[in-house]
Protein backbone atom coordinates (compact mmCIF):
# COMPACT_ATOMS: atom_id res chain seq x y z
CA UNK A 1 0.00 0.00 0.00
CA UNK A 2 3.04 2.33 0.55
CA UNK A 3 4.00 2.03 -2.18
CA UNK A 4 1.05 3.27 -4.29
CA UNK A 5 0.51 6.20 -2.00
CA UNK A 6 4.13 7.30 -1.65
CA UNK A 7 4.59 8.20 -5.37
CA UNK A 8 0.92 9.55 -5.62
CA UNK A 9 1.43 11.70 -2.92
CA UNK A 10 4.71 13.13 -4.04
CA UNK A 11 4.15 13.39 -7.34
CA UNK A 12 0.22 14.40 -7.51
CA UNK A 13 1.09 16.97 -4.28
CA UNK A 14 3.64 18.32 -6.50
CA UNK A 15 1.30 18.82 -9.89
CA UNK A 16 -0.98 20.39 -7.29
CA UNK A 17 0.99 22.77 -5.59
CA UNK A 18 2.45 23.62 -8.47
CA UNK A 19 -1.24 24.63 -9.83
CA UNK A 20 -2.47 26.45 -6.69
CA UNK A 21 0.83 28.75 -7.46
CA UNK A 22 0.45 29.13 -10.61
CA UNK A 23 -3.09 29.74 -10.27
CA UNK A 24 -2.62 32.61 -7.27
CA UNK A 25 0.92 34.46 -9.59
CA UNK A 26 -2.10 34.40 -12.04
CA UNK A 27 -4.80 35.88 -10.02
CA UNK A 28 -1.47 38.62 -8.62
CA UNK A 29 -0.84 39.45 -12.22
CA UNK A 30 -4.49 40.06 -13.21
CA UNK A 31 -5.18 42.61 -10.32
CA UNK A 32 -1.91 44.40 -11.50
CA UNK A 33 -3.07 44.42 -14.82
CA UNK A 34 -6.63 45.88 -13.60
CA UNK A 35 -4.78 48.86 -11.72
CA UNK A 36 -2.30 49.66 -13.91
CA UNK A 37 -3.78 49.87 -17.52
CA UNK A 38 -1.19 52.17 -18.59
CA UNK A 39 1.19 49.77 -18.81
CA UNK A 40 1.10 46.57 -20.83
CA UNK A 41 3.77 44.78 -18.31
CA UNK A 42 1.22 42.50 -16.81
CA UNK A 43 -0.52 41.73 -19.43
CA UNK A 44 2.26 40.75 -21.23
CA UNK A 45 4.06 38.30 -17.89
CA UNK A 46 0.65 36.34 -17.83
CA UNK A 47 1.65 34.38 -21.14
CA UNK A 48 4.77 33.20 -18.92
CA UNK A 49 2.34 31.30 -16.50
CA UNK A 50 3.10 27.59 -18.83
CA UNK A 51 6.91 27.99 -18.48
CA UNK A 52 6.84 28.99 -15.08
CA UNK A 53 4.26 26.50 -13.73
CA UNK A 54 6.50 23.82 -16.16
CA UNK A 55 9.79 25.51 -14.03
CA UNK A 56 7.92 24.86 -10.75
CA UNK A 57 7.27 21.37 -11.56
CA UNK A 58 10.10 20.24 -13.01
CA UNK A 59 11.76 21.87 -9.26
CA UNK A 60 9.20 19.84 -7.25
CA UNK A 61 9.68 16.74 -8.80
CA UNK A 62 13.46 17.08 -8.85
CA UNK A 63 13.35 17.43 -5.10
CA UNK A 64 11.52 14.83 -4.08
CA UNK A 65 11.34 11.89 -7.12
CA UNK A 66 13.90 10.30 -4.67
CA UNK A 67 11.40 9.89 -1.62
CA UNK A 68 8.24 8.90 -4.33
CA UNK A 69 10.52 5.22 -4.58
CA UNK A 70 9.38 5.40 -8.69
CA UNK A 71 11.60 3.40 -10.62
CA UNK A 72 14.83 2.80 -7.86
CA UNK A 73 16.96 0.98 -10.26
CA UNK A 74 16.64 4.12 -13.39
CA UNK A 75 16.76 6.93 -10.58
CA UNK A 76 19.82 8.81 -12.13
CA UNK A 77 18.03 8.59 -15.74
CA UNK A 78 14.97 10.58 -14.01
CA UNK A 79 16.88 12.76 -11.98
CA UNK A 80 18.63 13.88 -15.38
CA UNK A 81 15.71 14.14 -17.45
CA UNK A 82 13.71 16.24 -14.20
CA UNK A 83 16.45 18.10 -14.72
CA UNK A 84 16.64 18.65 -18.35
CA UNK A 85 13.17 19.73 -18.59
CA UNK A 86 14.42 22.41 -15.42
CA UNK A 87 16.65 23.96 -17.33
CA UNK A 88 14.90 24.24 -20.60
CA UNK A 89 11.48 25.99 -18.58
CA UNK A 90 13.89 28.59 -17.00
CA UNK A 91 15.18 29.07 -20.04
CA UNK A 92 11.91 29.22 -21.29
CA UNK A 93 10.96 31.72 -18.91
CA UNK A 94 13.47 33.98 -19.18
CA UNK A 95 12.64 34.52 -22.91
CA UNK A 96 9.27 35.40 -21.71
CA UNK A 97 10.28 37.81 -19.04
CA UNK A 98 12.52 39.67 -20.98
CA UNK A 99 10.02 39.55 -24.08
CA UNK A 100 7.67 41.82 -21.63
CA UNK A 101 9.68 43.90 -20.47
CA UNK A 102 11.51 44.84 -23.48
CA UNK A 103 7.56 45.12 -25.64
CA UNK A 104 6.40 47.26 -22.27
CA UNK A 105 9.59 49.89 -23.06
CA UNK A 106 9.35 49.80 -26.65
CA UNK A 107 5.42 50.39 -26.15
CA UNK A 108 6.29 52.94 -23.54
CA UNK A 109 8.95 54.93 -26.03
CA UNK A 110 6.19 54.47 -29.12
CA UNK A 111 3.55 56.10 -27.13
CA UNK A 112 5.45 59.29 -26.46
CA UNK A 113 7.01 59.78 -29.45
CA UNK A 114 4.56 58.22 -32.35
CA UNK A 115 3.43 61.95 -32.95
CA UNK A 116 6.51 64.07 -32.74
CA UNK A 117 9.32 61.39 -34.71
CA UNK A 118 7.80 58.14 -36.33
CA UNK A 119 11.13 57.32 -37.77
CA UNK A 120 12.73 57.11 -34.42
CA UNK A 121 10.00 55.18 -33.36
CA UNK A 122 10.64 52.86 -36.25
CA UNK A 123 14.34 52.61 -35.87
CA UNK A 124 13.61 51.34 -31.85
CA UNK A 125 11.04 48.86 -32.78
CA UNK A 126 13.46 47.25 -35.14
CA UNK A 127 16.68 47.57 -32.81
CA UNK A 128 14.31 45.99 -30.28
CA UNK A 129 13.17 42.80 -32.79
CA UNK A 130 17.34 42.51 -33.44
CA UNK A 131 18.15 42.42 -29.63
CA UNK A 132 15.26 40.02 -28.77
CA UNK A 133 16.61 37.66 -31.49
CA UNK A 134 19.57 37.67 -30.31
CA UNK A 135 18.64 37.17 -26.46
CA UNK A 136 16.81 34.26 -27.44
CA UNK A 137 19.61 32.71 -29.27
CA UNK A 138 21.98 33.73 -26.06
CA UNK A 139 19.57 32.41 -23.69
CA UNK A 140 18.83 28.91 -26.27
CA UNK A 141 22.41 28.63 -26.44
CA UNK A 142 23.28 28.67 -22.38
CA UNK A 143 20.62 26.33 -22.21
CA UNK A 144 21.94 24.00 -24.49
CA UNK A 145 25.23 24.28 -23.03
CA UNK A 146 24.22 23.52 -19.42
CA UNK A 147 22.00 20.70 -20.64
CA UNK A 148 25.01 19.00 -21.95
CA UNK A 149 27.30 19.32 -19.11
CA UNK A 150 24.61 17.28 -17.18
CA UNK A 151 26.24 14.15 -19.16
CA UNK A 152 29.40 13.02 -17.66
CA UNK A 153 30.56 12.44 -21.33
CA UNK A 154 30.49 15.93 -22.43
CA UNK A 155 32.29 17.05 -18.99
CA UNK A 156 35.44 14.58 -19.87
CA UNK A 157 35.01 16.46 -23.70
CA UNK A 158 34.88 19.64 -22.34
CA UNK A 159 38.89 19.91 -21.79
CA UNK A 160 39.43 18.49 -25.80
CA UNK A 161 37.18 20.79 -27.34
CA UNK A 162 38.22 24.05 -25.32
CA UNK A 163 41.65 22.65 -26.75
CA UNK A 164 40.70 22.57 -30.10
CA UNK A 165 38.45 25.54 -29.82
CA UNK A 166 40.89 27.67 -31.78
CA UNK A 167 41.12 25.98 -35.00
CA UNK A 168 37.26 25.37 -34.50
CA UNK A 169 36.60 28.54 -34.68
CA UNK A 170 38.99 29.29 -37.74
CA UNK A 171 37.36 26.74 -39.28
CA UNK A 172 33.69 27.73 -38.61
CA UNK A 173 34.57 31.31 -39.30
CA UNK A 174 36.09 30.46 -42.82
CA UNK A 175 32.62 27.89 -43.32
CA UNK A 176 30.10 30.35 -42.30
CA UNK A 177 31.77 33.84 -43.77
CA UNK A 178 28.39 34.63 -45.56
CA UNK A 179 26.25 33.84 -42.45
CA UNK A 180 28.64 35.80 -40.04
CA UNK A 181 28.71 39.06 -42.15
CA UNK A 182 24.92 38.89 -42.38
CA UNK A 183 25.13 38.88 -38.59
CA UNK A 184 27.05 42.06 -38.49
CA UNK A 185 25.08 43.52 -41.43
CA UNK A 186 22.15 43.03 -39.35
CA UNK A 187 23.45 44.87 -36.47
CA UNK A 188 24.47 47.68 -38.46
CA UNK A 189 21.25 48.17 -39.90
CA UNK A 190 19.64 47.94 -36.81
CA UNK A 191 22.10 50.27 -34.52
CA UNK A 192 23.34 52.22 -38.07
CA UNK A 193 19.96 53.87 -38.57
CA UNK A 194 20.30 52.38 -41.97
CA UNK A 195 17.08 50.55 -43.30
CA UNK A 196 13.76 50.49 -40.26
CA UNK A 197 10.73 48.01 -40.00
CA UNK A 198 7.98 50.36 -41.87
CA UNK A 199 10.45 52.22 -44.22
CA UNK A 200 9.44 52.78 -48.01
CA UNK A 201 12.09 51.45 -50.08
CA UNK A 202 12.82 50.93 -53.50
CA UNK A 203 15.46 47.83 -53.90
CA UNK A 204 16.26 46.42 -57.55
CA UNK A 205 13.30 48.37 -59.18
CA UNK A 206 10.94 47.09 -56.85
CA UNK A 207 8.79 49.78 -54.54
CA UNK A 208 7.73 48.15 -51.38
CA UNK A 209 7.77 48.69 -47.47
CA UNK A 210 10.15 46.95 -44.79
CA UNK A 211 8.21 44.26 -43.11
CA UNK A 212 10.50 42.11 -41.49
CA UNK A 213 14.06 42.20 -40.35
CA UNK A 214 16.49 39.35 -38.74
CA UNK A 215 20.20 38.67 -38.00
CA UNK A 216 20.10 37.42 -41.88
CA UNK A 217 17.70 38.25 -43.80
CA UNK A 218 15.29 41.04 -44.90
CA UNK A 219 11.45 40.90 -46.01
CA UNK A 220 9.96 43.91 -48.21
CA UNK A 221 6.44 43.49 -48.64
CA UNK A 222 5.67 45.42 -52.13
CA UNK A 223 2.71 47.10 -53.55
CA UNK A 224 1.09 44.35 -55.15
CA UNK A 225 1.44 41.91 -52.09
CA UNK A 226 4.29 39.93 -53.03
CA UNK A 227 7.19 39.38 -50.72
CA UNK A 228 10.65 39.83 -51.28
CA UNK A 229 13.55 38.53 -48.94
CA UNK A 230 17.13 39.22 -49.07
CA UNK A 231 20.12 38.83 -47.01
CA UNK A 232 20.74 41.95 -44.88
CA UNK A 233 23.95 42.74 -46.21
CA UNK A 234 22.49 43.83 -49.59
CA UNK A 235 21.69 46.85 -48.21
CA UNK A 236 25.18 47.63 -47.01
CA UNK A 237 26.96 46.70 -49.81
CA UNK A 238 24.79 48.35 -52.81
CA UNK A 239 22.85 51.51 -53.00
CA UNK A 240 19.52 51.70 -52.27
CA UNK A 241 16.12 53.94 -52.04
CA UNK A 242 14.29 54.87 -48.94
CA UNK A 243 11.67 57.06 -49.07
CA UNK A 244 11.35 57.25 -45.30
CA UNK A 245 14.68 58.33 -44.29
CA UNK A 246 14.30 61.53 -42.53
CA UNK A 247 11.22 63.49 -42.91
CA UNK A 248 8.55 61.42 -44.98
CA UNK A 249 7.38 64.10 -47.48
CA UNK A 250 7.30 63.74 -50.79
CA UNK A 251 7.68 65.69 -54.07
CA UNK A 252 5.81 63.69 -57.18
CA UNK A 253 6.08 64.34 -60.86
CA UNK A 254 3.51 64.05 -63.78
CA UNK A 255 4.44 64.25 -67.43
CA UNK A 256 1.99 65.05 -70.19
CA UNK A 257 2.87 64.85 -73.97
CA UNK A 258 0.43 67.73 -75.41
CA UNK A 259 -0.16 69.48 -78.43
CA UNK A 260 2.00 73.11 -78.79
CA UNK A 261 -1.27 74.82 -78.72
CA UNK A 262 -2.40 73.16 -75.35
CA UNK A 263 -3.88 76.09 -72.75
CA UNK A 264 -0.97 76.14 -70.68
CA UNK A 265 -2.44 79.33 -68.23
CA UNK A 266 -5.88 77.00 -67.96
CA UNK A 267 -4.09 74.22 -67.38
CA UNK A 268 -2.53 75.45 -64.25
CA UNK A 269 -5.29 76.91 -62.75
CA UNK A 270 -7.14 73.35 -63.57
CA UNK A 271 -4.29 71.60 -60.98
CA UNK A 272 -4.81 74.15 -59.00
CA UNK A 273 -8.32 73.24 -58.66
CA UNK A 274 -7.99 69.37 -59.07
CA UNK A 275 -5.05 69.42 -56.30
CA UNK A 276 -7.75 71.01 -53.90
CA UNK A 277 -10.31 68.16 -54.10
CA UNK A 278 -7.80 65.71 -53.36
CA UNK A 279 -7.69 64.76 -49.75
CA UNK A 280 -4.14 63.60 -50.44
CA UNK A 281 -2.31 66.27 -51.59
CA UNK A 282 -1.02 68.18 -48.44
CA UNK A 283 -1.15 71.63 -49.42
CA UNK A 284 2.59 72.95 -49.89
CA UNK A 285 3.54 73.11 -53.55
CA UNK A 286 2.63 72.40 -56.95
CA UNK A 287 3.94 73.47 -60.07
CA UNK A 288 2.99 73.44 -63.51
CA UNK A 289 6.11 73.77 -66.59
CA UNK A 290 7.46 72.79 -70.16
CA UNK A 291 10.06 70.71 -69.85
CA UNK A 292 10.30 69.83 -73.43
CA UNK A 293 9.48 69.84 -77.15
CA UNK A 294 9.75 68.16 -80.09
CA UNK A 295 8.11 68.57 -84.10
CA UNK A 296 4.82 67.38 -82.93
CA UNK A 297 4.19 67.69 -78.90
CA UNK A 298 5.58 69.44 -76.13
CA UNK A 299 6.32 67.62 -72.78
CA UNK A 300 4.37 69.45 -69.46
CA UNK A 301 5.75 68.26 -66.04
CA UNK A 302 3.74 69.27 -63.09
CA UNK A 303 4.77 68.81 -59.43
CA UNK A 304 2.69 67.97 -56.42
CA UNK A 305 3.14 67.40 -52.97
CA UNK A 306 2.19 65.11 -50.41
CA UNK A 307 2.82 63.97 -46.52
CA UNK A 308 4.48 60.43 -47.30
CA UNK A 309 5.08 57.99 -50.02
CA UNK A 310 1.42 56.11 -50.16
CA UNK A 311 -0.04 59.98 -50.61
CA UNK A 312 2.41 61.00 -53.54
CA UNK A 313 0.89 57.90 -55.45
CA UNK A 314 -2.37 59.03 -54.85
CA UNK A 315 -1.78 62.74 -55.70
CA UNK A 316 0.05 61.25 -58.86
CA UNK A 317 -2.98 58.89 -60.60
CA UNK A 318 -5.45 61.84 -59.29
CA UNK A 319 -3.96 64.66 -61.42
CA UNK A 320 -3.08 62.67 -64.00
CA UNK A 321 -6.36 61.32 -64.76
CA UNK A 322 -8.47 64.43 -63.60
CA UNK A 323 -6.20 66.66 -65.89
CA UNK A 324 -6.49 64.36 -68.97
CA UNK A 325 -10.21 64.07 -68.78
CA UNK A 326 -10.60 67.62 -68.48
CA UNK A 327 -8.68 68.30 -72.14
CA UNK A 328 -10.72 65.64 -73.73
CA UNK A 329 -13.66 67.12 -72.82
CA UNK A 330 -13.12 71.44 -72.92
CA UNK A 331 -9.80 71.31 -74.90
CA UNK A 332 -9.64 68.39 -77.07
CA UNK A 333 -7.18 70.48 -79.26
CA UNK A 334 -4.42 70.37 -77.06
CA UNK A 335 -4.40 66.34 -77.44
CA UNK A 336 -1.82 65.22 -79.54
CA UNK A 337 -2.69 64.83 -83.24
CA UNK A 338 -1.26 62.69 -85.96
CA UNK A 339 -0.34 64.77 -89.37
CA UNK A 340 -1.94 63.40 -92.01
CA UNK A 341 -0.89 66.00 -94.48
CA UNK A 342 -0.06 64.76 -98.46
CA UNK A 343 3.57 63.92 -98.58
CA UNK A 344 3.51 63.52 -102.12
CA UNK A 345 3.49 67.14 -101.99
CA UNK A 346 6.50 69.24 -101.32
CA UNK A 347 6.93 72.75 -101.06
CA UNK A 348 9.12 74.66 -103.38
CA UNK A 349 11.09 78.26 -103.36
CA UNK A 350 8.40 80.40 -104.44
CA UNK A 351 6.16 79.01 -101.75
CA UNK A 352 3.95 76.45 -103.54
CA UNK A 353 3.37 72.82 -103.27
CA UNK A 354 4.39 70.70 -106.48
CA UNK A 355 3.54 67.04 -106.87
CA UNK A 356 6.94 64.82 -105.93
CA UNK A 357 7.80 63.44 -109.22
CA UNK A 358 7.89 58.79 -108.41
CA UNK A 359 10.27 56.85 -110.19
CA UNK A 360 7.36 55.30 -112.33
CA UNK A 361 6.95 58.87 -114.18
CA UNK A 362 9.21 57.89 -116.71
CA UNK A 363 12.69 60.28 -117.23
CA UNK A 364 12.12 63.89 -117.13
CA UNK A 365 12.53 65.84 -120.44
CA UNK A 366 13.55 69.29 -120.19
CA UNK A 367 12.49 71.89 -122.77
CA UNK A 368 14.47 72.04 -125.94
CA UNK A 369 16.91 75.30 -125.76
CA UNK A 370 16.64 77.74 -128.95
CA UNK A 371 19.63 77.99 -131.57
CA UNK A 372 20.94 81.06 -132.81
CA UNK A 373 20.75 81.70 -136.21
CA UNK A 374 24.66 82.73 -137.65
Amino acid sequence: METILRPLIVVGGSVLLTLVIGWATDLLLRKADGRHPETPLWGLLRRARIPYQAMLCAALLRGSYVEAGVFPEHRSSVGRLLTLVLIGSVAWLVVRIAAAVVETSYSRYAHTHAQRDPARVRRVRTQVSLIMRVVSAVVGVVAVSAMLLTFPAMRAAGASLLASAGVLGIVAGIAAQSTLSNMFAGFQIAFGDMVRMGDTVVVDGEWGTVEEITLTFLTVRTWDERRITMPVSYFTSKPFENWSRGTPQMTGIVYWHLDHTAPLDLMRERLRDILRECPAWDGRDYNLTVTDTTQNTMQVRALVTAKDADDIWTVRVTVREGMIRWLVDEHPYALPRVNTADASLRPSADGLHHPRRSPDDGPRRFPEQPTKSL
